[in-house]
């Protein structure tokens, strides 16, 4: 059952096509990101973007982007397509006659009698994207060109021409490598086929413009820096894979791991079973550390408020996997303890914990189990709203919380305009109150029910919980996030 499909109208239509885009995202944090017709429109477009240790872990965007160019009795094809300006150079998707996505996306052009598919496989495990070029039907034999565009930069900024990039290239078994600045690792471009070759050739492409920042109002020009090509002869039915890694690959493994990855992927027989399979890609596991990725490609991994909000859809609604749950969680708690026990300005964000709690416990798991592990982490947050712990925000005489600080967006409303929060929010934000009288029933109850009914933690805050005459009943039962 083909999920994805777009006729060749569509597909060179460009006020049509770049509009849709693929992203594919791994367990290591790497994604690839650009329109079905492989032209990048955004800044943080690009074949192959990975996190970084040395820089905080944040997103970087090394390979922008590869031309194809198809040499046909010494007349060049250029299958590639970038926008500068107002103006498209090459044009590479009047060639586009198909595009699948079933089960890795799959680009086909026609250039006369020539049919030539590109599929782009982001490894389930690596950072490494693969591209396998097919020509699968050709009346003679042609010379196909890659063309690598480097960007070597952070994946919402723009780089431009300058004289600290390093330029030079080491070589590789089966190809060459890269590594523009300090800090970054080396980008490997390998392809699969001996008899490739790879020809200097460095050159700045200037002004390459993102049209949807653009239209934004955004910074959208930047410059890539392309370091030469590679070149290779092909005939009917032959394949070559070229393989983009942080990590040096046996160009020989290439073919085969690109088809145990393919046949490992199976079949997607129902939107069920593709929804499930998307919302897996939002969960990585990075350095031993799992977490969820709020968002591709502009929101971070790891967020606290993203992260529970988002974790039992992902884990427990979705596999099952209990397991995956709690690495999550536990890697979480550990990771966040500044804004679980001390500030934040997502004030709700903690209180969340508590419905993440109480839908595990829903699900099946053992509610004696859960609160021995998790009870003092529920504990310790509640005692960071007692007055004089947070600046952020305070508990009132009445048991309701009170948020308020100057120039600062205290909620999910945190838009900013010139520094400036466009909703500060100050007050008894409902949906802040509603998760916090909901944390305070379910650590009084689990305290009850599996500590002591005495214990120093209850005769404390049984008396803190708002009373129905300050928290109405319909914002108890309803859970709305009106403002107040």
């Amino acid at each position: 059952m083909a999920f994805l499909k777009f006729n060749k109208a569509e597909l060179v239509n460009l006020s049509y096509s770049l509009k849709r885009e693929i992203i594919l995202a791994n367990k290591t944090g790497a994604i690839c990101n650009t329109s079905i017709v492989t032209c990048n429109t955004r800044r943080y477009h690009g074949l192959l973007s990975v996190p970084i240790d040395n820089f905080g872990g944040g997103m970087y965007m090394l390979l922008s982007s590869v031309d194809e160019t198809l040499l046909v009795r010494g007349k060049p094809f250029n299958l590639g397509i970038h926008c500068y300006g107002d103006i498209y150079e090459p044009r590479g998707h009047k060639y586009i006659i198909d595009f699948g996505a079933d089960p890795v996306p799959e680009v086909v052009y026609k250039v006369g009698e020539i049919i030539f598919a590109k599929k782009i496989l982001l490894t389930p495990d690596k950072d490494q994207v693969m591209i396998r070029y097919e020509l699968r039907q050709a009346p003679s034999r042609i010379e196909l060109q890659l063309k690598p565009f480097l960007g070597f930069r952070n994946l919402n900024s723009l780089t431009s021409q300058n004289p600290q990039a390093r330029t030079a290239f080491k070589k590789v078994r089966g190809g060459v490598a890269f590594n523009m600045y300090d800090g970054f690792p080396d980008l490997n471009l390998q392809l699969n086929k001996a008899e490739s070759e790879f020809k200097p050739a460095p050159y700045w492409y200037n002004g390459i413009t993102y049209s949807d920042e653009y239209r934004r109002g955004f910074d959208c020009r930047e410059d890539l820096f392309v370091p030469g090509y590679f070149t290779l002869e092909m005939e009917e039915g032959d394949s070559v894979i070229l393989s983009a890694s942080v990590d040096e690959i046996g160009p020989r493994l290439l073919n085969s791991r690109f088809n145990k990855e393919i046949e490992a992927m199976g079949t997607i027989e129902s939107y069920h079973e593709q929804l499930v399979h998307c919302a897996d890609l939002l969960k990585r596991c990075r350095g031993g550390r799992h977490q969820i990725t709020a968002g591709f490609s502009w929101l971070y991994t790891g967020l606290l408020r993203e992260t529970l909000n988002a974790l039992p859809g992902l884990t427990l609604f979705a596999d099952g996997n209990t397991e995956e749950f709690e690495a999550i969680l536990d890697d979480l708690i550990a990771n966040e303890e500044e804004r679980l026990y001390h500030r934040t300005t997502q004030v709700e964000a903690p209180l969340r914990l508590a419905c993440v709690l109480q839908e595990y416990i829903d699900f099946g798991a053992d509610a004696r189990s859960v609160w021995k592990k998790y009870g003092d982490t529920v504990k310790g947050i509640i005692e960071s709203y007692a007055p004089g712990h947070r600046n952020e925000i305070a508990l009132h005489p009445n048991g309701l919380l009170w948020a308020q600080m100057d120039h600062v967006a205290l909620t999910w409303m945190n838009a900013y305009i010139n520094g400036n929060p466009v909703t500060e929010r100050a007050g008894y934000q409902v949906e802040t109150n509603a998760f916090w009288y909901n944390m305070l029933c379910f650590a009084i109850d689990m305290e009850r029910r599996y500590a002591s009914p005495l214990s120093d933690f209850i005769r404390k805050w049984s008396p803190a919980r708002p009373c129905r005459a300050e928290f109405p009943e319909y914002v108890l039962e309803s859970g709305e996030a009106l403002s107040c």
